[in-house]
Order: structure tokens, then sequence, then C-alpha cells
């Protein structure tokens, strides 16, 4: 197999370069803020990998504080430079092994996630290929559901955003709540209204409520507003309250966590019974090698996976998960991967389906539309 630049399979193009940037771009909410059931926020802040050899660049990232792009200079760079470009699942380990001692979960996993889908976005277009060609693609395209409905979203903004998705024909909708339990009905009533009874509802509590609160809600939100998912009723550190609401919640309510899955045993735990459905992040629980790591663990226990936002990554790499779900397209994410980047997908079909002519994750840098947000690194 020859790539597009003349890589052969079998052949070593050694990594030559590793550069870091990050960008900070502030939050449409109200009054520049956003909110949800445990945080608020004003801002979200990427940062970006390139990574050269033979001729290409491979791109990737994760969504993080701006001291993960240090981080991914002093401990991850001078580990990756010189790897063979055709084996990112090697480079993935040195990755990991080296940073033992410096942390592994947490920011340490979010590092090598950006990394890691930088290599492999660098082996595909050595390849000349598109990543879900050179992945074992099970699918080519991703199912999506529509995620924003920030707690602070006066109504109309709330129900217009939701309806907006399931008039572009995604047929699944997600909505924040738990912040203000005593105002959720009012919202989701002005939701379900806006979307019609035909599209699916979900819910995200964002770990917010307690046990006993969380199955009170789970039976409401199911009954009142017909709520397919609740995501994170509790906090996914509780596995054995999630798994309480999966084994006493009503029947046609799902439970789903794993979003905060950083190394493969985290997800072990969930897969034990805790959820209906299990989350994966790409920019968090070690990129693309992360991903299909997770997607077996979840195929080994019947278990369905659902992509947690970054979009412009997930396209792809769940592509190559076995029991895909779907993918969250979340508001904030699909803002800051359409200032960056040249190349993003936008729903069709109420999916996501990567171009088979674009090599790689088929993303080009803005980098003069980016450059106005820059906290770290400089402008090639």
């Amino acid at each position: 197999m020859t790539g597009a630049n003349g890589a052969k399979a079998g052949s070593v193009v050694p990594v030559e370069d590793v550069r870091v940037h990050a960008f900070t771009v502030p939050t449409d909410g109200p009054d520049g803020v956003e909110e949800d059931g445990t945080l608020r926020w004003d801002s979200t802040t990427m940062v970006l990998v390139e990574a050269d050899a033979g001729g290409r660049t491979g791109v990737g990232y994760t969504y993080g504080d701006v001291s993960l792009a240090a981080f991914i200079e002093s401990k991850l760079a001078s580990i990756v430079r010189e790897r063979d470009a055709l084996a990112p699942a090697a480079a993935w380990h040195a990755m990991f092994a080296a940073i033992r001692n410096a942390g592994r979960p947490g920011p340490g996993a979010m590092a090598v996630s950006a990394v890691d889908a930088a290599l492999w976005d660098l082996k595909a277009r050595l390849l000349g290929l598109p990543l879900y060609r050179v992945l074992p693609a099970f699918h080519d395209e991703v199912p999506v559901y529509g995620s924003g409905g920030f707690t602070n979203y006066p109504l109309d903004r709330l129900a217009g955003q939701l309806a907006d998705w399931v008039e572009r024909g995604i047929p699944r909708v997600k909505l924040k709540v738990a912040r203000e339990p005593g105002r959720d009905p009012e919202r989701l009533t002005a939701v379900r209204d806006a979307i019609g009874p035909g599209a699916e509802l979900y819910a995200d509590a964002n770990g917010a409520l307690t046990r006993k609160d969380a199955l009170y809600w789970a039976h409401r939100l199911a009954e009142e507003w017909d709520v397919r998912w609740l995501e994170e009723p509790v906090s996914s550190d509780d596995v054995a309250g999630l798994r309480l609401l999966r084994d006493r919640g009503p029947g046609g309510l799902e439970i789903a966590a794993g979003e905060y899955g950083f190394l493969l045993g985290d997800f072990t735990g969930l897969l034990d019974g805790a959820v209906d459905c299990l989350q994966a992040d790409v920019t968090r629980c070690g990129g693309v090698t992360g991903v299909l790591q997770v997607a077996g663990l979840a195929a080994a226990h019947r278990v369905d996976l659902s992509a947690h936002c970054a979009p412009a990554l997930s396209a792809q790499a769940f592509c190559g998960v076995e029991r895909l779900r779907h993918l969250e397209y979340f508001h904030d994410h699909v803002r800051v991967e359409d200032i960056v980047f040249d190349g993003t997908l936008s729903p069709a079909g109420g999916a996501l389906r990567p171009a088979p002519d674009r090599p790689g994750f088929g993303l080009a840098v803005k980098w003069a539309d980016a450059e106005p947000y820059r906290v770290h690194g400089a402008r090639p």
C-alpha cells in the first residue's frame, strides 16, 4: 500500500516536529456566560497539536486549560519526535509510560489525546486516506444529537435552539437540567412543545442531583415529558448511584455516563451494570487509540457507545466503534471548530458523514481566523 506522498506500508516515516497552539473562544451565552447543573463558564479553550512527517502535517486537539499546551511541550513532544508516524498506537503507549509520575488521569490523558489524534491524522494523510478508511471502520457515518440547552438560556432561546436542530433533521436533542430543579418543569414543557412529540428528548444533570432526587426526577422526566436519556443524574464517580438509577428508574429512560473517563479502568465500573449507554470523549480518553480500546470494552459488555462532543474528531474516530449509538453535536464545540477549521461537517439526515476525498480528519486550520483567540504558541 502506497500513500499519496509515497509512504509505503511497512516503511518507517519518522515524526520530525511537534508544535502546540491554544485558542480561547468566549461563549455566546447570555451576558457571555453558559451554565449547566454544576458549572458556569465564559469561554472554551482548544489546545491544538501539529505533528510533521514526510512532508505532511497532522492536526489533533483537546478541550481543556491552556496549561495542557505546556504539558505537551515539556512531557510529550520529545517522546513522539523520531517515532514512526505510521504507528500512532506505539507512540500512545510510550506517551502514557512517560507520564507515569506526572499523572496519567485528567490533564495527562487529555494531553495524550491531542497528540494521539494528531498522529492518526498524520498517518492517514501520509497514506492519502480519510481517517475512517484507515481505521477498522464499522460505519461511514455517525448519527448525532443536538446538545446545548444551557440552564441560563431564556425560554425562547432554549426552545428555539432545540427546535432548530429538529427542523434541520436531527431527530434527538438534549438540554441541561438540575441547576434549579424548580424551574425545570417550565423549561421542559417549553422544549417539548417546541420540538413536538416525535423528536427524542434527552436531559443532562451533570451530576447535580442526590440519588433520591435523581430517582424522583427520572420518573417525572419519563412520565411527563417523555425524556428517553438521562445523563449523569448523579456524579459519574458515584457508580453505585448510577446503578441504582438504572435498576430502579423507568424502563423507557436510559442512564448514560462516561464522558469523564480518562483511562480504560475508568470505564470498567460503569460497564458493570451502571449505564444503559456508555459515553467516551476522544479528547479525554486517550485519543483515537483510546476510543478503539473503549469500543472493544463496550462491545464485550454488549453496551452501546456514544461519542461525547468534539464532532470534528469524533465523526471519524467513532466510525471505528462497532456498537456505535450516536455523537453529541455540542453547541460550544461546533462554534469553536467552525472558527478554527475549514472542513468541519454539517449534519445531513441526522448524521455526520466524513468526506471520502479529504485525507485525515479532513481539517485545515484557518490560522488568520483563529489568531485573535490565541493564548499559546505562534502562528506558522
